[in-house]
C-alpha cells in the first residue's frame, strides 16, 4: 500500500458515513479525496455489525427529516449507484406495553403525520391480530409504517466505495490513523503507519472510535461506544414472509426475518461503555428467554450465528455533523444506533458543508458539536 503524500480531503473511517461522504464528494468533482479504514475490509466496524434496519418512525423532527431524505436514496440506490442493496420494506411494528410509552407513541405519530410520514396507529387488539404467533397480551397499542424495513449494510458501503473509485477518489484498507497534525488551530496532516498525508480538511467518520480520533486533533467529542448484540435462528417455516420488524419497546427487544429464520436482539440496560465486541453469552440467554416469552415457537429453533457490535452514543442520541474548534476538522458520527439508515443523506450533507459551507438538503445545523456545551440537546425517544 502506497498512500499519497497529499490530499485535498482525508476521511477517517470506512463504514457507511465515510463511504457515503467519499462518494458524494467525488460526485461533486472532488477526485483528490482519500478515505482511510484501519480494518482489512471496508464496512466491518459498526456498520457491518448492525441489524440493517431502516425506518421513518422517530420522535424528533430532525431525525424524521433525515429519514425522509435518506430512505428514498436507498430505494434509488441500484439505479443511481449501480448496486442492489436489497431494500425490503417489511415495515416496523413498535409495541407499547405501558402507559408512558403509549402516550409518547401517540405524540410521535402526530409529529410523523405532520411531516408526511403516515404511520398507522394500532390498538392492543390490532397488534395481537397482526402478530398471532406472538404473546402480546399486555400490548396497549402500537405503531406501524409499511415503508420501514431492512437493507444490506455491506452492499451500501461497497456500492459507495466502488462508485467513488470510478470517479477518481481513493480508498485504503489497513490504513490506521495514528495521529492528526494541528498547527495554528487548523489541520495540517494525517499520520498513519504507512506514512503522512498532508491535507487541510479531515472528516472524522470513525463511528464508535470518533472520540479517540477527536483526541488526536485536540477536540473533545462526547461519543461513547456501547455494545449491542444479536443472534440468528435456524429456519422457522411458521413465520410468514410479511413478518414485520417487531420491537417490544419497553424491553428493547426486537425480531425480524433473516433468511428463513429470524434475527433477534435486545439492548442490555446494564451495558458499560467500552470497545468490547465479543458476544456476552450470559446476556444472550437473557435475550433468548425474553424472546421465547414473546414468541414461544423459538423453543424449537436453533442458533445459526451471533454477533456483537458497537453503538456510537451521544448524550442526546442524535448525531454530530459539521465543524469543530479546529479549522478543517469536521465530524459525522454519533448516530446512536441509527447511523446506517441515515448514512446516505449524512454523506451528502457533509459534502455540502465542505464544498458549500452550508447544509442544503436538510438543515442539521442544530446537530453541531457546540450544542453540548451550550445546553441545546435534542433528545430522541425511539432508540433501541
Amino acid at each position: 500500500m502506497e498512500l499519497p503524500k497529499t490530499a485535498d480531503i482525508v476521511i477517517i473511517g470506512g463504514g457507511v458515513m465515510g463511504a457515503s461522504t467519499l462518494y458524494h464528494l467525488a460526485a461533486r468533482g472532488q477526485s483528490n479525496v482519500v478515505l482511510l479504514e484501519k480494518e482489512d475490509l471496508f464496512g466491518t466496524g459498526a456498520t457491518g455489525r448492525c441489524a440493517g434496519g431502516v425506518r421513518y418512525q422517530f420522535s424528533t423532527e430532525i431525525n424524521i427529516r433525515l429519514s425522509l431524505k435518506s430512505l428514498p436514496m436507498l430505494e434509488r440506490f441500484k439505479e443511481e449507484i449501480g448496486q442492489d442493496v436489497m431494500y425490503r420494506q417489511c415495515g416496523y411494528l413498535l409495541v407499547a406495553t405501558n402507559e408512558k410509552d403509549l402516550a409518547t407513541f401517540r405524540r410521535n405519530v402526530e409529529l410523523q403525520h405532520r411531516l408526511g410520514v403516515m404511520t398507522e396507529w394500532l390498538t392492543g387488539d390490532e397488534v395481537r391480530a397482526r402478530l398471532p404467533m406472538m404473546r402480546f397480551d399486555d400490548a396497549l397499542g402500537g405503531t406501524f409504517h409499511a415503508k420501514d424495513g431492512l437493507a444490506d449494510p455491506n452492499s451500501v458501503v461497497m456500492g459507495y466505495i466502488g462508485a467513488a473509485q470510478r470517479l477518481g477518489a481513493r480508498a485504503f484498507t489497513g490504513a490506521e490513523v495514528t495521529g492528526i497534525r494541528v498547527s495554528g488551530d487548523r489541520v495540517r496532516a494525517v499520520e498513519t503507519r504507512a506514512g503522512v498525508i498532508e491535507t487541510r480538511i479531515v472528516v472524522n467518520a470513525a463511528g464508535p472510535w470518533a472520540g479517540l480520533v477527536g483526541e488526536m486533533a485536540g477536540v473533545q467529542i462526547p461519543i461513547v461506544p456501547l455494545r449491542r448484540q444479536w443472534f440468528t435462528t435456524t429456519p422457522l417455516p411458521e413465520i410468514l414472509s410479511d413478518f414485520p420488524f417487531v420491537i417490544d419497546f419497553a424491553q428493547a427487544l426486537y425480531f425480524h426475518r433473516e433468511g428463513e429464520g429470524l434475527l433477534i436482539g435486545m439492548s442490555n440496560p446494564n451495558e458499560k461503555p467500552g470497545f468490547d465486541q465479543s458476544v456476552d453469552e450470559a446476556f444472550e440467554l437473557v435475550n433468548l428467554e425474553a424472546a421465547i416469552a414473546r414468541l414461544p415457537l423459538l423453543e424449537r429453533a436453533g442458533r445459526v450465528s451471533h454477533l456483537a457490535g458497537l453503538y456510537e452514543v451521544t448524550p442526546d442520541a442524535h448525531p454530530i455533523l459539521g465543524p469543530t474548534s479546529v479549522e478543517g476538522f469536521s465530524v459525522v458520527a454519533g448516530f446512536s444506533g441509527h447511523g446506517f439508515m441515515h448514512g446516505p443523506v449524512a454523506g451528502k450533507l457533509m459534502a455540502e458543508w465542505i464544498l458549500d459551507g452550508a447544509f442544503r438538503t436538510v438543515d442539521v445545523s442544530a446537530l453541531d458539536l457546540a450544542r453540548f456545551d451550550e445546553g441545546r440537546l435534542i433528545r430522541e425517544y425511539n432508540v433501541i
